[in-house]
């Protein structure tokens, strides 16, 4: 095997993933310089820490109520057609946001109906993209495109932001116009893709099926563990969402220092996927994913307690290392454990709990900082952090002192086998 191959870049030798990678780092681009201009645009607006929490909340509730349906449609149809047809649905977010500028707007309620279509298209396009990984690569190439898309997703997220805040000094129209145009090309992109055939499934969207990952989820502790540690840690740790107050009042920078705050758990993120991409975790599985957890609340007390701008982009680092861990290990227990005619489902289940650990966690910030103060409202999201992650590890022992992966168990009980190597 060729060094090429055998490295955590090989996986880019199938075109159909290269062709999806590029559309993907694209449009989060896109999304994450959207994202600072109108957390900084909103916050400008009214000053007002739960408006902060309202820009989660309105991308949320749409996404909750749709995503089931979302899981459903993911197996379905062609996955491919559904995230071409979402990254549509952004782009025509980013053009009425560009709209908006071109008006003298002194409320901000049509931002949060912009925000309801995309959390719409979000609910669609989360369990798609989880799902069609693994229509694109062999199984062999699987995790190292899970590390590799990963790491350029975070990519997107450490540019974009930093990019976001720049641009944002030429106005709010001049980050939203520059949008616009990467969602296009990411659209075209993935017009351009194709991917292997997944499962067919024709079943009817009923309660039953539409149930179904919910199901399949309950009945898997290892999968209910690690799902649910995810949702409620980063739920009570969602201390990112007020990145523009702590940008504004606490820290006295501009949108670009708000730009830099933003990027800085993406580059932990994305240290840390290039890390996996060339050595994945294989053993002590459990151990490395509760650590992250930790580490991730860790760092949200240290953000709390500091006046100093380079402690903050620290310790946001810190969170954005030990997120990843925790991403990626969950990712590949949720995908090795799911038969593919209900990944999309299942997908969802998950997208669930990341959407609510994300948009909830936000809006759950905003509320506890109108009620306890911004400083307050850190420290306590971090702290609560903690105590999840000593909890689930009591609650979900077979995570907690899980060694390695179900597939290499698996593989490792078909060596020993008998005959195995006969």
């Amino acid at each position: 095997m060729s060094t090429a191959t055998s490295n955590g870049f090989g996986v880019l030798r199938h075109r159909n993933f290269r062709l999806y990678l590029l559309a993907r780092l694209l449009s989060t681009l896109a999304v994450q310089m959207q994202s600072v201009a109108i957390g900084w645009q909103v916050y400008a607006m009214t000053h007002d820490v739960f408006d902060l929490g309202l820009i989660g909340l309105a991308q949320f509730a749409p996404f909750l109520l749709l995503i089931l349906y979302a899981g459903h449609a993911a197996d379905r149809y062609d996955r491919r057609r559904i995230i071409t047809l979402c990254i549509g649905a952004q782009l025509l977010c980013g053009l009425a946001l560009l709209a908006f500028c071109f008006v003298d707007m002194k409320v901000v309620w049509p931002i949060f109906l912009v925000l309801v279509l995309f959390g719409s298209a979000r609910a669609f396009i989360m369990p798609a993209s989880q799902a069609i990984l693994i229509n694109m690569v062999p199984p062999e190439s699987f995790s190292k495109a899970v590390a590799l898309g990963s790491s350029t997703f975070h990519v997107a997220v450490i540019l974009g932001p930093v990019l976001g805040g720049l641009l944002y000094l030429a106005g709010a129209k001049t980050v939203y116009a520059v949008v616009t145009a990467l969602l296009i090309v990411a659209v075209v992109l993935m017009m351009l893709a194709r991917v292997i055939p997944q499962a067919s499934n024709r079943e009817p969207a009923t309660w039953h099926s539409v149930l179904e990952g919910l199901r399949f989820v309950w009945s898997r502790p290892v999968v209910l563990g690690a799902i649910s540690l995810d949702l409620f840690a980063v739920l009570f740790g969602g201390a990112t969402a007020l990145l523009p107050a702590i940008a504004h009042d606490i820290l006295m920078v501009g949108p670009t220092g708000l730009g830099l705050l933003r990027t800085a758990p993406a580059v932990g993120s994305a240290l840390t996927s290039i890390a996996l991409g060339f050595w994945p975790i294989s053993r002590r599985v459990g151990r490395w994913m509760f650590g992250g957890v930790a580490l991730f609340g860790a760092g949200t007390i240290a953000l709390g307690l500091t006046h100093s701008m380079v402690i903050a982009l620290v310790a946001l680092v810190l969170m954005g290392g030990g997120d990843m861990v925790s991403v990626y290990i969950r990712h590949l227990l949720v995908q090795f454990e799911t038969p593919d005619a209900i990944r999309g489902r299942v997908s969802a289940v998950n997208s669930v709990f990341i959407g609510a650990s994300n948009e909830l966690g936000e809006f759950e910030s905003g509320i506890t900082a109108g009620w306890f103060g911004l400083v307050p409202a850190i420290l306590v999201g971090g702290v609560a952090t903690l105590v999840v992650t000593a909890a689930w590890s009591l609650g979900f022992p077979v995570l907690s002192r899980m060694d390695r992966f179900p597939h290499a168990r698996r593989d490792a009980a078909d060596t020993d086998a008998p005959g195995a190597g006969a």
